[in-house]
């Protein structure tokens, strides 16, 4: 299928009228596969500690360090990293914009 998708987005473009046959082919299959996909390989989301673990990670920070950049306690990011506690509005504001963390995460 996925050739045939390869195929069709050949031909098909955004001026494509929707009547076409190939975009129709191309429509009806694009749909096939991302049902496919949703069933058998389910995007997970991570949880925010799992998130910050990573953020930490990549920084090469400490829990110590961390803490202070986001002005809290060491025991509050120990916290958030055991699922004990969640961060504030305020906090979690801060961790969007010092480690572009994803609000639908912070806020999930």
């Amino acid at each position: 299928m996925i050739q045939r998708i390869e195929e069709l987005l050949k031909v098909v473009s955004n001026d494509t009228p929707v009547t076409n046959r190939s975009y129709i082919e191309l429509d009806v299959i694009s749909d096939l596969v991302a049902e496919y996909e949703e069933k058998y390989y389910p995007v997970i989301i991570p949880t925010l500690a799992e998130v910050i673990r990573d953020e930490m990670a990549e920084r090469g920070i400490s829990q110590k360090e961390l803490a202070e950049l986001l002005g809290v306690s060491p025991p509050r990011i120990s916290e958030y990293l055991n699922g004990k506690s969640e961060p504030t509005l305020k906090v979690a504001r801060l961790m969007h914009q010092k480690l572009d963390i994803d609000p639908d995460i912070l806020l999930s």
